[in-house]
């Protein structure tokens, strides 16, 4: 890959990154109830998810989904049922009880890897991002030359940059509201507030075609 594609495809990364979404938002999520440094599994299963998207339109299944409207519908609904259910979850978790900092330490904290499973699957169904793949993937793969290496690149440069951006801006982002999680009140609006906005997220994967 050239350089001056692989600057392109990097410029690219970031701006896509950088735009809010379900991840970005269940980065936050994460972040605020587990702490910054054990975000980062969610973050792992949104890459995850990544990869598979890559695989999935550089293998021409992400054709079949984008061509056929029922099974581009089945997954969307998915997504945004799963988004749905995430958002409730949230609106609807009770609070603990005040805690002091000390506490906070011992809390039982989520498995790292139902964080993984959680990320992965926020991110993967969203046929959306196949569709979005499907139009970035051409601009930077060449057909004249070997496709592997290409798509090895591309890979690596789509999650190293989503990983910076998630959990060195979104996750960090969400740290100054962590004193609020010591207070029930505290997480229940922080709960409400990432609630609606999964639920948000659902609502315009069904609305937006």
């Amino acid at each position: 890959m050239a350089l001056t594609v692989w600057l392109s495809l990097l410029t690219a990364s970031v701006v896509i990154s950088f735009t809010p979404g379900a991840g970005a938002i269940n980065t936050m999520s994460n972040s605020l109830a587990e702490g910054w440094r054990r975000s980062i599994w969610g973050v792992i299963g949104q890459q995850l998810a990544l990869i598979v998207h890559v695989i999935i339109v550089a293998a021409g299944v992400g054709l079949i989904v984008a061509s056929s409207p029922l099974l581009f519908d089945i997954i969307r609904y998915a997504g945004s049922a799963y988004l749905a259910y995430l958002g409730l979850r949230l609106i609807f978790a009770r609070p603990v009880a005040a805690v002091t900092d000390e506490e906070m330490g011992q809390r039982l904290a989520e498995g790292r890897w139902s964080m993984v499973r959680r990320g992965f699957w926020v991110n993967l169904l969203n046929p959306k991002a196949i569709v979005f793949f499907l139009a970035f993937i051409p601009q930077f793969i060449k057909v004249d030359q070997p496709a592997l290496p290409q798509y090895l690149i591309l890979i690596a440069t789509v999650v190293v940059v989503d990983v910076l951006v998630m959990w060195g801006f979104f996750a960090v982002a969400a740290k100054p509201f962590q004193r609020v999680t010591r207070t029930a009140r505290g997480q229940r609006t922080l709960n409400i507030v990432f609630g609606v906005l999964f639920l948000a997220v659902a609502v315009l994967l069904l609305l937006v075609h």
